[in-house]
């Protein structure tokens, strides 16, 4: 069985993996930033697209390297991490502040931390359905390609994992909230900034998918791989 093997890289890439997710939901997803392209004027984008996508670097790694098994339970791993994460900032915030806490002090941890159920609820649907759709794509193609053509595999599962992650991250976390300029800008903006960013690393993606692969004498093919998103099979 898979299960029976160890690894030396893989506990470590999960732990990177859930670092990773925390960070992205948690740091900057409120802020909204631009860049002024030639040509193009102001681009808008969500500043948690900076650190994002390496969450889908590390699923393609995962997957490719270990197969989608071993990738489902990581993306679970950091589903769970999600939710414990958003009850402690649940908690937190709801605290009572000391005499010694400043109304600012608590209006900035508030600010920081403070998240509506909306932005949960739209973290957890969009990260669980753009990570496994991404899993799934990579897994798949490999099959089709016989291990050829990698880039094919990081760049095609990021296209479509992206779409399914951006399509209802935001208009389940801001329709309604953000004007729908807005609302469309930083999702469109945010998906393409995030396919290219994969474009941009695939040859780093290969370097160390080529160093995992020979440092664990791994390359998994999910010839006979339940792909079921629920189950932790391994």
């Amino acid at each position: 069985m898979a299960s029976s093997r160890n690894y030396k890289y893989f506990d470590l890439l999960m732990a990177a993996f859930v670092a990773v997710i925390l960070c992205s939901n948690l740091i900057g997803v409120h802020k909204v930033s631009y860049v002024t392209l030639p040509f193009y004027g102001e681009y808008i984008y969500g500043a948690g697209v900076l650190f994002f996508p390496i969450s889908y670097l590390f699923g393609d790694i995962l997957t490719e390297v270990y197969g989608y098994k071993r990738s489902r339970r990581v993306i679970w791993a950091g589903f769970g991490a999600l939710i414990f994460a958003s009850l402690m900032a649940f908690v937190v915030t709801n605290l009572p502040p000391a005499t010694t806490m400043s109304a600012e002090q608590q209006t900035a941890v508030n600010t920081i931390f403070g998240q509506t159920p909306r932005i949960v609820l739209a973290s957890l649907l969009g990260f669980w359905a753009g990570e496994f759709v991404n899993s799934f794509v990579i897994a798949k193609v490999k099959l089709l390609t016989t291990g050829r053509f990698l880039w094919v595999r990081t760049i095609g599962s990021t296209i479509l994992g992206e779409i399914a992650d951006s399509a209802i991250f935001y208009p389940v976390a801001f329709f309604g909230i953000w004007s729908n300029e807005q609302l469309v800008s930083v999702m469109v903006g945010n998906y393409f900034i995030k396919v290219l960013w994969e474009a941009v690393a695939t040859p780093f993606t290969y370097v160390i998918v080529n160093w995992l692969k020979k440092a664990e004498h791994e390359d998994y093919y999910d010839r006979d791989t339940d792909f079921n998103p629920f189950s932790l099979e391994t």
